[in-house]
């Protein structure tokens, strides 16, 4: 079958996600197989995947022993569930995890998503409150323009207005707070800071015995990969200690490498309660996610009074085959130090992005670390002129797609906020698959300030 016939199919019984109907009608490409940091379409064409998938293919495309390992698991036990009982590769995962984790982060609860894995730290930390003789506990603090996922209670705690506004109304109980957008580096005492000192105001007009938790990503996504200032991450763990919340690291996108450590710990150094993760778990090789919960609490939770079970599951958390790839893929991001290449290359990447900056007017900032940045765009820099709606929509819905296209170069338009370019490649990518990517970048760029007058 051609490929024109795929996509007239796939227009017709193919339910995209998050894609215009413009888009859906274009001449999108149809991928047929991957090769470490590249997708190769119907075409024969090969992508360079940019975005890691949707930050999710940390070690690259077509691993055999990963394949295997799940080919393995299929033959050996295709499923059996986690309730009232368990299976090896459940246990080996939950075992490496805690290994993995900092502090006392030592049991997991597996579910298929990174919106489940949002969704199962909102039920623990409501019941485990609950448990605690604190019914109250019932609200959450998260940040202005952070995405914690699409189902009803993580889209409630996402901050951004446009993709929520569709569903309303959503779960009550949520205060949106300022994010770190501007404040990079050491800023001071952090706890002087208005984005630190706005979460204690909310926790005072809540009244802090109804504050079941507070959730923040390590490098928010929403708003373009913002790394927090010196001290950010400690204040929040003060607060939490102080009003008696759980602080809870949402690092669907940010661990397994992504920043250059296991963790968000190791940027901010600071051990949270709760540790939502999904996307590198597995390299994308299998649908896994799920929250990584303090022993001590799990504890307390399991031998209340009114607790004895967490009242949560579902049929394919802690899958066979998904947590059996998940061990043969972080065994090999640990044996093949993969970390370590982004340690060594995301500087180097980052010094590059902000060299094409000083060379584009159209380029107001890169902000990020690891193998994870953002490119805001404006449309002259020298005489500080942002984008118009039109300018920006041109460049998000015409001059990016097409650019794509064009260099062979997948990354990421995004508005949440701003005009974003975003840049996230396979882990393992080298020096000379970076090297093509910010090529690909400079084309770009290039490209938008054609379209877009000084």
């Amino acid at each position: 079958m051609d490929v024109t016939q795929l996509r007239a199919q796939a227009r017709r019984h193919l339910g995209p996600h998050f894609t215009r109907k413009d888009t859906w009608a274009s001449d999108f490409p149809v991928f047929v197989r991957g090769e470490g940091s590249y997708l190769i379409d119907t075409e024969g064409r090969r992508h360079l995947d940019g975005l890691a998938g949707l930050f999710c293919v940390n070690m690259g495309h077509g691993r055999a022993d990963i394949a295997k390992a799940a080919a393995d698991q299929v033959g050996t036990l295709a499923y059996a569930s986690n309730w009232g009982s368990a299976h090896t590769p459940a246990i080996e995962a939950a075992t490496l995890l805690a290994e993995l984790a900092p502090g006392d982060l030592g049991t997991t609860f597996f579910v298929n998503s990174g919106s489940e894995a949002v969704e199962t730290a909102l039920k623990f930390a409501r019941q485990y409150h609950r448990s605690q003789g604190q019914p109250e506990r019932t609200k959450i603090i998260s940040r202005d323009m952070a995405y914690h996922g699409t189902t009803i209670g993580a889209l409630s705690v996402t901050g951004l207005a446009k993709i929520k506004e569709p569903f309303g109304p959503l779960m009550p109980g949520v205060r949106h707070v300022p994010n770190t957008l501007g404040l990079l580096g050491d800023c001071g005492p952090a706890s002087e800071l208005d984005c630190v000192a706005a979460i204690e105001r909310v926790i005072l007009e809540e009244g802090p015995e109804t504050i079941a938790a507070l959730f923040a990503e390590p490098v928010q996504n929403g708003r373009g990969a913002l790394v927090p200032p010196k001290g950010y991450w400690p204040a929040l763990r003060v607060l939490c200690d102080k009003y008696g919340i759980l602080l809870v690291s949402d690092e669907v996108i940010c661990s397994f490498g992504r920043l250059g450590h296991w963790f968000g710990h190791g940027l901010t150094g600071v051990v949270p309660d709760l540790i939502t993760f999904a996307k590198g778990s597995t390299s994308g090789y299998a649908p896994l996610g799920g929250v990584i919960a303090r022993e001590k609490l799990v504890t307390e939770l399991y031998d209340s009074p009114k607790g004895g079970v967490f009242t949560h599951g579902a049929t394919w958390g802690g899958h066979p085959v998904a947590t059996a790839v998940a061990v043969a893929n972080l065994t090999a991001m640990r044996d093949e130090n993969v970390l370590g290449n982004v340690l060594a290359e995301g500087p180097e990447l980052f010094a590059a992005l902000n060299s094409l900056k000083s060379a584009h007017r159209c380029v107001k900032d890169v902000r990020g670390t690891g193998f994870f940045y953002a490119i805001e765009l404006m449309a002259d820099r020298d005489s500080g002129r942002e984008l118009t709606e039109a300018e920006s929509l041109k460049v998000l819905r015409e001059v990016l797609p097409e650019a794509f296209r064009r260099t062979g170069v997948i990354l990421r338009g995004d508005d949440r906020g701003a005009t974003m370019l975003m840049i996230s490649p396979p882990l393992v990518a080298d020096r000379e698959v970076l090297t093509e990517l910010l090529h690909g970048v400079d084309a770009m760029l290039n490209d938008v300030e054609k379209v877009v007058q000084p």
